[in-house]
């Protein structure tokens, strides 16, 4: 009841700004939440019919792979089934912490392969048959 749909996104960090803020012992607020730090595709709503189609993968299994490429290179591959928590867990703890409201994006965590990305790259994130998210990494704007 508190889902309103899936989507495939990527939440990047600056790890330039991460280590400045590490190294001087402050929030790394500047390195999650910079602009367009968490780009997503197009979110299916849960009641929509063939949900459960899109969540499979293409070989017919219940569980689907969540995949990342770099200039068509894999960084990251791995199952859903090889979360820690599933969603239902994830709502239930982040919402001792935080009030959840409807538009509210949780964003579960990364499988192994966390690699830089530079200007240029051309990045594709796939999860079953949801809609992809793609992007390409730009310059980074300074005020």
């Amino acid at each position: 009841d508190h889902v309103f749909g899936y989507a495939v996104g990527c939440d990047l960090t600056r790890r330039d700004l991460q280590a400045e803020a590490k190294k001087m012992g402050r929030p790394w607020a500047t390195a999650k939440g910079f602009d367009f730090s968490a780009p997503i595709g197009a979110i299916v709503p849960k009641d929509e019919e063939g949900l459960e189609d899109l969540l499979s993968s293409s070989s017919g299994t219940t569980s689907s792979n969540i995949s990342l490429r770099v200039n068509d290179d894999v960084r990251q591959d791995s199952s859903l089934d090889n979360m820690i928590w599933n969603v239902p867990e994830i709502i239930a703890h982040l919402s001792k912490y935080f009030r959840l409201r409807p538009g509210d994006l949780v964003m579960t965590g990364t499988p192994a392969g966390v690699d830089a990305l530079n200007v240029g790259d051309s990045v594709s994130i796939s999860c079953g048959n949801l809609p992809s998210c793609e992007f390409v990494i730009g310059e980074a704007e300074t005020s």
